[in-house]
């Protein structure tokens, strides 16, 4: 396992090596980037997944990956692809998603990734706003595109469609091909966003490759580093945390296409995962089966398991030195993630207590924080110098603002730095709303900054709540405190005016219950005659929670959701604004 370094080194000191040779702008293109590190690392695993006979394993390494991405690109340039031209791809995480991605740049062309979880309607409608030449799919999606008259074309991301396959795409031409600079758009990114209202963000190759190198400054990575892409790859998170970060390096992609605990647990056994990036949901999974495997040895071992955790933390925080993974090594193979080096939590906040868990079994656990529109990262814990509270600190050549603070400090994050979006796609008004006058990119989120340079959220700041006495509610916070109680599935909070009140809201939470309550209580959530007792249980729970919030905080009404309510593919709530 590599060791962590208490100095980071610079991660792009060895790009001047190859600057003005193989690449002449500030930064490579991401088609420069895929070639340095062929150059570097030809035998090196890339691509892998489980899905050969069996569930076997598939890998390809990067010369191989090179082969079939130059192949491809010279398929669709001898078919009309052309430099500007756009190429779009929605399926399951794949090797054969992320050599359509690559190849788009192969040949000139900007990649449009979509997401495989939207109706087919809504994946209609995107592509009639990219109007892109080509469309790849997976075999579930493929018949219903196939049979249309469209102005795109249609192939296949799976090997039961022949010729249709897109690794049997081929051409004996040698078209000519005009490759794109930094400062053009590499993918535009349609973003449903919690709202609904999607856009497409134009991301250019000078922004996800700084973005890529640049959150490096943070975190040090190898060559050796096995990813594991179990998040929707089309997502701006996975897309450049994982799959391009992973590049950059010469390290290896293991592609995950669910989260069945059983595939998941697999992957990560027989791929030796040694990057886990996830969200709080996968998270908090993870960690509710571990503490439930400790706790059945008994109260006593479960006792004494906790003080050492207690005991591995304080060493951590004093010496940089991590010894929860000696003390917790059988634990750890347990839950498959004894080779893990880091796990980066990300795409919302998480518990304090989670994040503090995972660092005491000896996982060197940080958030980072960021946005479709930056590319994402423009924040990350050093694994050195963390804060359980802060999503991280700024990367280098990012800079941060507080505007329109109130009292306490909190105001709306601004950022600058050069993985900043291009725009939105078509959309000049709304591109010209999402930044300040002098050119800061207002985030959206509401937050502070500390006197040591760590970002600290608050929450969104059209979730924000206002009480009548004029304090400032973020049901973010709130719902964290949730984060560990498993019996609920499913909580969101918004504000409500209750009856006869003019102005000034309170507190409401939306809970579906999980099945483990009703298993519990021996209730059916269908059944009127149950929905009282499910309610009383879940006001237990609520009321435990209340005593640790602030007066101001408290959960006053309490609704029990029939069924959940819809989530975006990172698993965050699709809030609905009155």
């Amino acid at each position: 396992m590599a060791s962590i370094n208490m100095k980071q080194t610079d991660p792009t000191a060895w790009l001047e090596e190859f600057r003005g040779k193989d690449f002449t702008g500030s930064w490579p293109t991401m088609k420069e980037m895929f070639d340095l590190t062929v150059k570097r690392y030809p035998d090196n695993n890339c691509f892998t997944d489980f899905d050969g006979p069996a569930g076997s394993r598939r890998t390809l390494n990067y010369t191989q990956t090179k082969e079939k991405i130059t192949k491809l690109a010279a398929w669709l340039a001898a078919n009309g692809v052309s430099y500007g031209d756009k190429v779009a791809v929605s399926g399951k995480n794949s090797p054969e998603w992320a050599v359509v991605y690559l190849a788009a740049f192969y040949a000139g062309a900007i990649i449009c990734p979509i997401d495989y979880g939207l109706h087919n309607e809504e994946v209609e409608n995107l592509l009639k706003t990219a109007e892109p030449k080509f469309f790849f799919v997976d075999s579930e999606k493929y018949d219903y595109f196939a049979q249309k008259k469209t102005s795109y074309q249609v192939y296949s991301l799976a090997e039961s469609h022949g010729d249709k396959y897109v690794y049997n795409l081929s051409t004996d031409k040698t078209p000519q091909i005009t490759y794109p600079k930094e400062d053009d758009i590499a993918a535009i990114l349609f973003t449903s966003g919690t709202t609904g209202t999607p856009k497409g963000v134009m991301l250019t190759h000078k922004n996800l490759v700084s973005d890529t190198y640049l959150a490096q400054t943070n975190m040090n990575i190898y060559s050796t580093d096995v990813f594991y892409a179990l998040l929707p790859i089309h997502h701006a998170y996975t897309m450049t945390a994982v799959f391009i970060e992973a590049m950059s390096v010469g390290a290896e992609v293991v592609f995950g296409k669910t989260m069945a605990v059983s595939r998941m647990m697999k992957e990560l056994r027989e791929g030796k995962i040694t990057m886990l990036l996830g969200v709080p949901l996968l998270f908090n999974k993870l960690l509710a089966g571990i503490m439930k495997g400790i706790k059945e040895k008994g109260a006593f071992v479960y006792g004494i398991i906790k003080f050492l955790m207690g005991l591995s933390y304080i060493i951590k925080k004093l010496t940089n030195c991590n010894p929860g993974k000696a003390l917790f090594k059988s634990v750890l193979k347990k839950a498959n993630i004894y080779t893990l080096r880091i796990a980066i939590c990300g795409g919302g906040p998480l518990a304090p207590s989670v994040f503090k868990a995972y660092n005491e079994l000896g996982i060197d656990f940080v958030q980072g924080y960021g946005l479709t529109e930056t590319s994402p990262i423009i924040a990350l814990n050093p694994v050195y110098a963390f804060k359980i509270q802060s999503v991280g600190k700024n990367l280098r050549e990012v800079e941060f603002k507080i505007i329109d603070a109130d009292e306490n400090g909190v105001g709306e994050l601004c950022v600058k730095g050069p993985m900043i979006m291009k725009g939105y796609y078509n959309m000049p008004a709304e591109t010209a709303a999402t930044f300040t006058e002098d050119g800061w990119f207002k985030t959206g989120d509401l937050g502070w900054i500390d006197n040591e340079g760590y970002v600290m959220l608050s929450g969104r700041a059209k979730n924000m709540i206002v009480t009548s006495g004029g304090k400032n509610v973020y049901p973010e916070e709130i719902e964290n405190a949730f984060q560990l109680y498993d019996e609920l599935e499913q909580i969101t909070v918004q504000g409500y005016i209750p009856e006869g009140q003019g102005a000034g809201e309170e507190i409401e939470a939306l809970v579906y219950p999980a099945d483990a309550m009703m298993t519990r209580l021996g209730t059916d959530r269908t059944k009127p005659e149950d929905a009282e007792q499910i309610h009383d249980a879940v006001c237990e729970i609520v009321d435990q929670v209340n005593k640790n919030l602030l007066s101001y905080q408290r959960i006053s009404k309490v609704t029990i959701l029939p069924e959940p309510l819809e989530m975006t593919t990172t698993k965050k709530v699709k809030r609905i604004y009155k």
